[in-house]
C-alpha cells in the first residue's frame, strides 16, 4: 500500500481502489464468498473500514466489480478453447455436445468465478445502491451477449434464442456449483447412507449434461 495518508488525487483514489480490488481477489483465492469479510479486507488493506467504504459502498460491490473481471476474462479466453474443441464440420446435435463440453472444460481452474456467479442473485446484488446494480447488470448483459454470440457462431440454429440459452447457462453453473459443494452434514449424510448418495453431484460431469440438455432444447424451440 502507498504510505500516503490520505489519497488526495485522483491517481492515488485510484491506486487505493485497485489495492483494494487485488486484496479482495486474493482473499477469494482462499476462502469462499462467504467468508470474505469487510473487516478482514480492510485489516489486509491497511485502512479503517469507513475508510474502505469511500472507495466502495459494501462489500458486495467490490465482489460484484471482481465477478465482472472475472467473468470478460473467461469470455476473452473462450473463443480460443472453442475453436480447438468444437468442430465446424460436424453434424448439429454432436456440435452442440461439444459446445457444452468446451463451456465445461473452461471453467475448470476458475473455481472464483463459479463461486462469484453461485452468489450472484442471492447475495452479491443485495446490500448495493441503485446506481452499482445498474451498473453491474450493463455489465452482466454484455457479458451474456458475448457469450450469445459464441453460441450462435457455432450453432447458428439457435438464432434469436443464443441470449436465451447465455442467460440459462450462467444461472446453471452457478446452481451446479452450489449443490455440487454440499455442507459436511450432507456429506456424512450421503456417506452413511448410499440411498442418499445417488444425489450427490459432481460439478463438471452434472454442468455438462445440464449445459448439453439445454442447448439441445434451445435447438429444438429455435427450429419448431
Amino acid at each position: 500500500m502507498e504510505s500516503f495518508q490520505r489519497a488526495r488525487s485522483e491517481e492515488q483514489r485510484e491506486i487505493r481502489r485497485r489495492v483494494i480490488l487485488e486484496t479482495a481477489a486474493a482473499m477469494l483465492e482462499e476462502m469462499p464468498v462467504g467468508e470474505v469479510s469487510l473487516n478482514e479486507l480492510s485489516r489486509r488493506v491497511g485502512l479503517a473500514k469507513s475508510n474502505v467504504l469511500r472507495y466502495f459502498e459494501s462489500r458486495e460491490a467490490i465482489l460484484l466489480e471482481l465477478l465482472d473481471h472475472a467473468w470478460k476474462q473467461w469470455m476473452t479466453d473462450l473463443p480460443e478453447q472453442l475453436s480447438k474443441g468444437v468442430g465446424a464440420r460436424v453434424p448439429l446435435n454432436e456440435r452442440a455436445e461439444q459446445f457444452a463440453a468446451v463451456l465445461t472444460d473452461s471453467l475448470s481452474g476458475r473455481r472464483v468465478l463459479c463461486d462469484l456467479l453461485s452468489s450472484q442473485a442471492g447475495v452479491l446484488e443485495h446490500n448495493v445502491s441503485p446506481e452499482v446494480a445498474a451498473r453491474y447488470k450493463r455489465a452482466a448483459v454484455a457479458n451474456v451477449d458475448a457469450l450469445a454470440t459464441l453460441a450462435r457462431s457455432y450453432l447458428p440454429k439457435l438464432g434469436d434464442r443464443a441470449p436465451e440459452l447465455a442467460a440459462a447457462m450462467i444461472m446453471v453453473i452457478g446452481a451446479v456449483w452450489t449443490h455440487a459443494r454440499p455442507s459436511k452434514a450432507m456429506v456424512t449424510a450421503y456417506e452413511a447412507d448410499p440411498d442418499l448418495a445417488v444425489l450427490r453431484m459432481d460439478f463438471a460431469s452434472s454442468l455438462r449434461q445440464v449445459l448439453a440438455t439445454l442447448t439441445a432444447g434451445t435447438l429444438a424451440r429455435a427450429s419448431s
